[in-house]
């Protein structure tokens, strides 16, 4: 079961155990409604390094990209439900709109990302050269998405 943690706990977490040769990767993202699609990215993200972070939108986060009425989870229940996958060693919360600045605090062996980026189409593409943070695209499941879910249980 993973961690709940606070930003300066990860990044003391990341430096001491990278001293030790253990590797991390970093991703992020809402996971408002946790569907097959989260889990099969989060278990492809965890492949990648001893150890997983989720860095998770806060809930002013999620309204700032998604709008007022997202989202549908509050943080602390979307951050208890992915610690609980044994694919999620640590979640810690941002409040912008992008992990930029925490993933640069953390400076994690890999980021993931969903292939729907280009290395060209990355915000943080910058912060990754500077570094050194290796970057690997996710492809997604075709037809699983939060926002799919939403409208079904709309209509």
């Amino acid at each position: 079961m993973g961690q709940i943690v606070s930003q300066e706990e990860i990044v003391k977490i990341v430096k001491e155990g990278q001293r030790c040769g253990k590797t991390y990767v970093a991703t992020n993202g809402c996971f408002d409604i946790l569907h097959i699609g989260h889990v099969r990215y989060l278990q492809k993200t965890k492949e990648m390094a001893d150890f997983s972070i989720v860095m998770l939108n806060s809930d002013k986060s999620v309204k700032l990209i998604k709008g007022e009425s997202r989202p549908i989870n509050n943080e602390n229940d979307r951050a208890e439900i992915l610690s609980a996958l044994c694919c999620v060693d640590y979640v810690v919360l941002f409040e912008e709109k992008s992990p930029a600045n925490l993933l640069e605090r953390i400076k994690p062996d890999v980021y993931t990302k969903g292939a729907d980026y280009t290395l060209s189409t990355l915000p943080e593409r910058e912060i990754a050269e500077r570094c050194n943070i290796k970057v690997e695209f996710i492809e997604f499941v075709q037809g699983k998405s939060t926002t799919n879910i939403i409208k079904r249980i709309n209509s």
